[in-house]
């Protein structure tokens, strides 16, 4: 199903569904370029997180891909074009670009990424902005873009804070590739599995997001994007005993105890 009849949409280079249980399936849809972006997949994706951050429809968020590669990053011939822009030109690019992240990383709802093959470039970033990765054992991963002559700027925040900042100069100035077990040593990624039983493990995990409460999620999300990097001093301090004590005194949390007391599965059902 769609998020609600009158926002259905259609789109060019991604496909979106929600499923019943509230999980929208969110996929890069151009394998005829290896899902390398351009212009109208980030206008496209940064919509679609725009629309499900704010969607009561919606409880996590999948992003996968089409095709045999995750993400190839930006689309060369996108890039060329670029690349003979002017200097605002590419800076209202660049800055279309970081929204497109920004979007991805300040979704309200827990973003799951699941690859299916390799990760490049602004690929990679992609990755860094969601909370979850669970990749197969034959991706590959590597920061590009000194190959090209460039710099991974927009993403460099989200490689810093994933992988932090030796490892992400490590990928950005070799630009050679890691497999998914290097990956996951570094903290690229979480889980590794075969790509037989990556669906499997899909599952696994969005069942177990599923039995916790649905603010809850969306709170810790918003608390640990906002502490993140901070030194814990007053300020922090106050905003995490004002965030307990707010959400402590929720339906949510009310229905979590008395489940828990009762000894039976809570009910998320109304937010």
């Amino acid at each position: 199903m769609c998020v609600s009849a009158e926002q259905e949409e259609k789109f060019q280079t991604v496909s979106l569904m929600v499923d019943a249980s509230g999980v929208a399936h969110l996929a890069l849809n151009r394998p005829e370029v290896h899902n390398a972006f351009n212009e109208t997949m980030i206008e496209e994706l940064t919509r679609c997180f725009h629309l499900l951050s704010s969607s009561d429809k919606v409880r996590l968020v999948v992003l996968s891909s089409n095709g045999s590669v995750f993400c190839a990053g930006a689309d060369l011939a996108w890039m060329k074009r670029a690349s003979e822009n002017g200097l605002d030109a590419n800076h209202q690019d660049a800055t279309r670009f970081a929204e497109m992240m920004r979007a991805i990383y300040e979704c309200q709802k827990p973003v799951i990424a699941r690859v299916n093959g390799g990760a490049f470039g602004g690929g990679v970033g992609l990755l860094c902005a969601c909370d979850i990765v669970v990749a197969s054992d034959r991706a590959k991963f590597a920061v590009t873009e000194a190959r090209f002559g460039i710099l991974p700027a927009v993403i460099g925040p989200y490689l810093i804070e994933s992988v932090g900042v030796r490892e992400a100069k490590r990928l950005a100035l070799s630009a050679s590739s890691v497999d998914a077990l290097e990956a996951q040593r570094i903290g690229l990624i979480h889980v590794v599995t075969t790509s037989e039983s990556l669906d499997e493990q899909l599952e696994k995990l969005l069942s177990e997001l599923g039995r916790n409460g649905p603010t809850a999620l969306e709170e810790i999300k918003g608390l640990f994007n906002s502490v993140s990097a901070r030194p814990i001093d007053e300020d922090v301090i106050k905003l995490t005993a004002s965030t307990i004590a707010r959400v402590r005194s929720t339906d949510e949390a009310k229905e979590g105890f008395a489940a828990f007391f009762d000894k039976r599965r809570p009910s998320w059902s109304s937010r």
